[in-house]
């Protein structure tokens, strides 16, 4: 009988083909969507997991998390720069690491910060850490070799930026992977970007700073003036201790800082203490949880979508099978005059629709998978942000739900064929 049905399948070969890619784009279709929804919750998660706390001013959580986290271009307002030397003094904080965005350097973003952050992120792969005004460290993904030479350029070149040409940071140590936005930034000492843009700390008899623009901004300084601060620039530095002495009691505004904590209990209590009408502690797991349930919505309709297209196509290949067994009464009725019985009949009709689209689900998950492999590939080296493809046990149960789905709508055309009458067939 398995002889027959494929002999009988490869003499109708272009119908079944059809009948296999229709069923193989639609299947396709729905696990590209959900693959790669999955893809952006693990990597986005996973690339959060490093950062505990991030305080910064008030306004969008949302915001904050991309800019800070993801390094996603957006002007961020700045906090008063007491809140630096605070956190560094509280004996509640492992570390706390400023981050000041604004410049790039083909099409990587130069951030500014402190070594703290830079060991918090990961080990370094080659070279050393920056220890001097005009030194940086890049991000594994940087196409750069150490000792190159970069000059920044104020915000986004393809966006009308210009270029810093009075410094020049020189790699001197590469990350190791991270699977994180940073592993496409240049990290530099956040006291050279406050030099050069003139955002040098400046302290009054009440103790505050007049520095209120965004570093994405430009602030009229004389570049050469703010060069001198950072000139040829390579004085030695203590990138975390100069936070606090170097650069005088209040160093300028910040748009964000990022907090390790001590403890989970510390954690929640320095949240609760920076969520005031000057600044915005937020956990970054929230934030993504409510971004997770936007996404959510999304993928309700896409999947919605896909279902709809999956139904359509299965209606489809209902009403092509019906018709394709009207046009083979005679074969059947051939069969039954040989002497099949019918439950043979049944068998070959039911097991030839069946093991097409069993064919195209097959394919259409193998589809799905690869679609996904290079979207999630693409959005990766965009941004940086490691997103892993992989099949959960949810999938499989999704692929037995199709195959059970499938096993019934082949059960039609095998009933009709069931029972039809050998006379009727030849005589048709």
């Amino acid at each position: 009988m398995i002889g027959f049905i494929l002999a009988d399948l490869r003499r109708l070969w272009a119908g079944s083909l059809v009948v296999v890619l229709l069923v193989a784009l639609a299947t396709a279709l729905g696990v590209a969507v959900t693959l790669q929804e999955r893809a952006l919750r693990l990597g986005s998660a996973r690339a959060a997991d490093k950062f505990d706390l991030v305080i910064g001013a008030p306004g969008s959580e949302t915001q904050l998390i991309l800019s800070s986290i993801f390094l996603q271009p957006s002007p961020l307002p700045l906090m008063d720069g007491t809140v630096l030397p605070r956190l560094l003094a509280d004996p509640r904080v492992a570390s706390a690491a400023p981050v000041g965005f604004g410049d790039s350097f083909g099409g990587y973003p130069v951030v500014g910060t402190s070594t703290g952050l830079v060991h918090q992120l990961e080990v370094l792969a080659e070279g050393r850490v920056f220890a001097a005004l005009g030194e940086a460290v890049a991000g594994s993904a940087v196409d750069l070799p150490i000792g190159y030479a970069v000059k920044p350029t104020h915000g986004l070149a393809e966006r009308g930026g210009h270029a810093h040409t009075e410094l020049a940071y020189r790699i001197v140590g590469r990350l190791e992977p991270t699977g994180t936005a940073w592993d496409r930034a240049i990290l530099v000492p956040m006291q050279a970007v406050w030099a050069l843009h003139g955002m040098e700390a400046e302290s009054d008899a009440d103790g505050r700073h007049d520095h209120a623009d965004d570093l994405e901004h430009d602030h009229g300084h004389s570049h050469d003036e703010a060069a001198s601060g950072a000139k040829a620039g390579h004085a030695p530095i203590d990138a975390d201790a100069a936070l606090n002495e170097d650069w005088g009691k209040v160093p300028p505004g910040l748009p964000a800082i990022l907090v390790k904590p001590k403890s989970i209990a510390d954690a929640y209590k320095l949240r609760q203490e920076y969520r005031d009408t000057e600044t915005l502690a937020v956990f970054p797991g929230e934030v993504l949880t409510n971004l997770y349930a936007t996404l959510g919505d999304a993928k309700r309709v896409l999947v919605a979508v896909t279902t709809g297209a999956q139904v359509l196509v299965a209606a489809a290949i209902l009403l092509v099978t019906i018709l394709h067994v009207g046009q083979r009464r005679r074969q059947i009725g051939a069969l039954r005059a040989f002497g099949a019985p019918r439950r043979a009949v049944f068998v070959i009709v039911w097991s030839e629709l069946f093991a097409l689209i069993a064919a195209g689900v097959l394919i259409g998950f193998s589809l799905g998978f690869g679609a996904a492999k290079f979207i999630a590939g693409y959005l990766s080296g965009e941004s940086g942000v490691a997103m892993p493809v992989v099949f959960a046990a949810g999938d499989g149960l999704l692929m037995s739900l199709i195959l059970a789905f499938a096993a019934i709508l082949a059960v039609l055309p095998a009933v009709l064929a069931y029972r039809q009458s050998p006379a009727a067939a030849l005589r048709a």
